[in-house]
C-alpha cells in the first residue's frame, strides 16, 4: 500500500470518527429541550439533596454504562436501507406535550417523567425503531432517579414504617424481651422507640431497586432468574430494615437509648444496605447451583468494561438524519412557543391568617399548641392552626381544631391525610367511613366528612376530617389531587386545606354523644372559616 493510500485511509477513518455537524445537531437538540423540562430538573436537584434520593446522580451514569454496553454488542456501522424514525418522533412529541402539561399545572413530577419519555423518543429517532427499541432498558433505568409524588411517598413511608415496626417487634420478642407496639411506637418499658420516617426503609429501597434492576440486566442466566432477583429487592429491603430496627431495640434494652442515636444508628444502616447487596449476590450463586449453567460463576455477571471508551467516542461520529433534524425542529418550535406564550394567570385569593382566628367560639375558649419544628418541616403548610377549645360548662371535654392551608399544592407541598399520619403518634384506627353532616345556615350546607374512631390503649377519640378544595369539600385525597390539577388549568388556583376536628370519647360515653358535641361545635365555628380558607 502506497503512502498516498495510507493517508487516504487515515483521513477516512478520522472522518468516520468525528462528525462535527452531527454532534452539533445533537447538542442543539438537548439545548432546545431545556426550557420545557427545566422545572423537572429543578425537582431532581432538590430531591437529590435528601437522604432518600441521594443516590440519584449515579443513576444517569449507570444508564449511560448500560447504553454503551448494549451499543458495543450492536452493529458498528450504520445499517443500510431505510430506517423507520416515525415512532421516535411520535414519542418525542408525546414527551414534549406531557412536559408542557406539567408546566401548565406546575407539577414538577410530571415534567421529570416527561423528560424520560422524551429521552426514549430521542433514542428511537436516532437509531430507528428496529434498533432503538432494543436500547430502552437504559432509558427505563432513569426512572430510579426520580422522586415519588408526595402523596404516594407519604402513604408508602407510613406503610413501610408500620410493617417495619411489626417485624422489628417480632425480632425483639424472639430475643426474649417483653415489648409492646402502639402504632409505630415500640414500648420497651423504660424506653420508647418511635420508628420514624428515616427508619421506614425508603433510603435503602430505591437504591437497592436500582441495583437489582442493574444486576438483572447484567446477569447472564435464564430470564426467570432475573425476574426473581428483581422482585426480591423490595421484600428483602423491608425484612432487613426490620431486622435493623429489632437489633436496635435489643441494644437499647441492654445498653441504653444511646444505641438508637448518632453514629451507631448511621453505621447500622450502611451495614444493612451492604448486607442486602451481598444477599442479592448470594441469590445469584444459589440460582446457578440449583440450575447449572454452561457459564462459570465468574462469567455470570457481565461486568466487562472493554471497549466502552470507543463506544462513547461514537457519539462524536453521529451522522445527521432527517429524523434528527425533524426532532430538532419540533423541539425548538415547542420550546419557543412555551417561552413566548405568557403563563396562565395564577389566582392567589385574599385570606386572613390563622393567627387571627377567634379564640372564643360560642362560649368555647381556646389555647394554641404549636407543632414541633420537625413536624412543621414535614407538613410544609403555608399556614396552619392547632387549637384546643374547652367548654367552661363541661371542663372535661374539648374539641381540637386543626387546619393546614396551602397556597400551592402542586410544587412539592401538599395535604397529608390524617389516615396516613395518625399511626405515627401511636394511634390505631378502629373504624373509618364517610358520614354526611349538615349545616344549612352556612355556605357549607350538607357534605360528607371522613369519620374515624381512633384508639391508643384505653383512650378513644372521634375524628372528622375533609379536604377543603376551593369551595368543594372532598373526602378522598386522590380525587383531591385530580381536582387540584383541573382547577389549576381552568381557574388558575391550586390552594386548599385540610380541616380536622377531634374530640375524646369519654369512658362510658357513646359515640352518638361525641358526634353531637363535634357537630354542635362545628355549627358555630364553620361560618367563620371562609375568611381563612377561601371558597
Amino acid at each position: 500500500m502506497s503512502d498516498t493510500d495510507s493517508m487516504r485511509r487515515l483521513a477516512l477513518t478520522r472522518a468516520q470518527s468525528f462528525n462535527p455537524i452531527g454532534l452539533l445537531l445533537f447538542v442543539a437538540l438537548l439545548a432546545f429541550a431545556l426550557p420545557v423540562f427545566w422545572l423537572g430538573f429543578q425537582l431532581l436537584v432538590a430531591a437529590w439533596m435528601t437522604p432518600e434520593y441521594s443516590h440519584g446522580p449515579l443513576i444517569p451514569l449507570i444508564s449511560l454504562y448500560l447504553f454503551l454496553r448494549e451499543l458495543r454488542h450492536g452493529p458498528q456501522q450504520p445499517v443500510a436501507g431505510p430506517v423507520n424514525r416515525i415512532p421516535g418522533i411520535i414519542v418525542i412529541v408525546l414527551g414534549l406535550v406531557l412536559g408542557i402539561f406539567g408546566n401548565l399545572v406546575q407539577i414538577p413530577d410530571i415534567v421529570a417523567y416527561a423528560f424520560i419519555v422524551w429521552v426514549g423518543g430521542v433514542v428511537l429517532t436516532g437509531f430507528g425503531w428496529a434498533r432503538g427499541r432494543t436500547h430502552q432498558l437504559p432509558v427505563l433505568h432513569l426512572v430510579f432517579m426520580l422522586p415519588l409524588p408526595q402523596f404516594i411517598y407519604w402513604k408508602l413511608t407510613i406503610f413501610l414504617q408500620l410493617v417495619s415496626s411489626e417485624l422489628g417487634v417480632w425480632f425483639i420478642q424472639m430475643a426474649g424481651i417483653p415489648v409492646f407496639l402502639e402504632g409505630n411506637v415500640i414500648d420497651l418499658g423504660i424506653y420508647k422507640l418511635q420508628v420514624a420516617e428515616a427508619c421506614s426503609g425508603l433510603r435503602y429501597l430505591f437504591p437497592i431497586l436500582s441495583f437489582s434492576y442493574l444486576f438483572a440486566i447484567l446477569y447472564r442466566g435464564p430470564f426467570w432468574h432475573k425476574v426473581v432477583m428483581f422482585l426480591m429487592a423490595a421484600p428483602l429491603t423491608i425484612f432487613m430494615n426490620s431486622f435493623r430496627i429489632g437489633m436496635i431495640g435489643v441494644l437499647v434494652n441492654s445498653y441504653g437509648i444511646g444505641q438508637a442515636e448518632g453514629f451507631l444508628h448511621f453505621f447500622e444502616g450502611w451495614v444493612i444496605f451492604g448486607a442486602c447487596i451481598a444477599i442479592l449476590f448470594l441469590t445469584a450463586v444459589l440460582l446457578q447451583r440449583l440450575t447449572p449453567s454452561p457459564l462459570g460463576l465468574r462469567d455470570t455477571i457481565d461486568m466487562d468494561f472493554d471497549g466502552l471508551g470507543a463506544q462513547a467516542g461514537r457519539i462524536l461520529s453521529m451522522a445527521p438524519s432527517r429524523g434528527v433534524i425533524a426532532a430538532i425542529v419540533i423541539t425548538l418550535t415547542v420550546s419557543a412557543l412555551f417561552i413566548l406564550t405568557p403563563p396562565p394567570d395564577r389566582v392567589m385569593p385574599d385570606r386572613d391568617r390563622f393567627s387571627m382566628f377567634p379564640r372564643e367560639v360560642a362560649g368555647w375558649n381556646s389555647y394554641i399548641i404549636p407543632l414541633e419544628p420537625d413536624v412543621e418541616l414535614v407538613l410544609k403548610a403555608s399556614d396552619y392552626i392547632n387549637a384546643v377549645y374547652t367548654n367552661p360548662a363541661a371542663p372535661d371535654t374539648y374539641v381540637n381544631f386543626f387546619s393546614a392551608y396551602y397556597d400551592k399544592q402542586t410544587e412539592g407541598a401538599g395535604i397529608h391525610s390524617p389516615e396516613v399520619c395518625l399511626p405515627v403518634g401511636g394511634w390505631e384506627i378502629f373504624s373509618i367511613d364517610q358520614s354526611p353532616v349538615s349545616f344549612p345556615d352556612t355556605v357549607y350546607g350538607t357534605f360528607e366528612v371522613n369519620r374515624a374512631v381512633i384508639e391508643k390503649g384505653l383512650t378513644r377519640q372521634l375524628v372528622y376530617y375533609w379536604f377543603e378544595q376551593r369551595g368543594t369539600r372532598m373526602t378522598n385525597d386522590y380525587m383531591a389531587k385530580i381536582d387540584v390539577v383541573y382547577d389549576s388549568l381552568t381557574r388558575g388556583r391550586t390552594d386548599g386545606a385540610l380541616v380536622r376536628f377531634v374530640t375524646p370519647i369519654a369512658a362510658g360515653e357513646d359515640e352518638a354523644a361525641a358526634d353531637a358535641r363535634l357537630q354542635g361545635f362545628m355549627a358555630d365555628l364553620l361560618p367563620r372559616l371562609p375568611r381563612f380558607i377561601p371558597e
